[in-house]
């Protein structure tokens, strides 16, 4: 798969000029680019019809998690964009994931829509071993929490996982190879961490079997962005 493939671009920004600017700007490297809540609550779907109108792809990152009820209801809706992807938590549940699996399905087939794919968070990129245990709880460790969340993902019929490369191997271990692993928390060695505490670098990813890697503010960031993805996209190609 070409690295233009592989990346997925996080529009981590309030501005639906400006995210449409970004797009633009970068649509010679990438064709997926992520809308996430900050763009989403301020845009709305708008900012999602200009990306298309682009000939982009979105992956809709709302991180759904509510009763089984209401995500599959927000799902349908969801699925009347046309993004490529969205995401709901996976731990919202076993019949959560179901549901919304099922209620996409029949919607998408009982209106002609080409059916998006359906991935399940598992733990954020942004929480630490320590945080885990000592503020939500947890005894044992998030690769045996990101590996039971995965295999509930996988038996309610989802497409694949948002995990950080540290659980890949995990995550393989109890789906297949067809499920897809979408890595965020994607730092080159020469860019800085920022809130994320499980990072990775892109061909250490690649190397582990991620499917997709997110970039975003790594980029942006960095004092020649085009040069920035340019490099990444390299790395990617040179681990492939």
């Amino acid at each position: 798969m070409p690295a233009k493939d592989k990346l997925i671009f996080a529009l981590d920004v309030n501005d639906p000029v400006h995210a449409l600017e970004i797009v633009e700007r970068f649509s010679d490297w990438v064709n997926t680019f992520k809308v996430g809540l900050e763009l989403f609550v301020s845009a709305g779907p708008e900012v999602v019809r200009g990306i298309h109108e682009r000939g982009k792809k979105v992956f809709l990152d709302l991180k759904l998690h509510d009763i089984p009820n209401t995500v599959s209801g927000a799902a349908k809706v969801i699925a009347d964009m046309q993004v490529e992807m969205f995401n709901i938590h996976a731990s919202g549940g076993m019949e959560m994931m179901k549901r919304t699996k099922e209620t996409v399905v029949e919607h998408c087939l009982k209106n002609n829509l080409k059916k998006p794919k359906i991935i399940a968070v598992t733990v954020l990129t942004s929480i630490s071993q320590e945080e885990f245990k000592k503020e939500m709880g947890f005894q044992h460790s998030i690769k045996t929490h990101v590996k039971h969340l995965a295999s509930m993902a996988f038996r309610a019929g989802l497409d694949g996982v948002v995990a950080s490369g540290h659980e890949i191997d995990a995550v393989r271990n109890v789906t297949d190879p067809n499920f897809i692993i979408i890595t965020p928390g994607i730092r080159p060695s020469w860019a800085p961490p920022d809130d994320q505490r499980r990072t990775m670098t892109p061909s250490e990813a690649v190397h582990r079997g991620a499917n997709y890697l997110v970039v975003g503010r790594s980029v942006l960031r960095q004092p020649e962005p085009e040069k920035a993805i340019e490099l990444i996209s390299i790395e990617i190609m040179s681990s492939s």
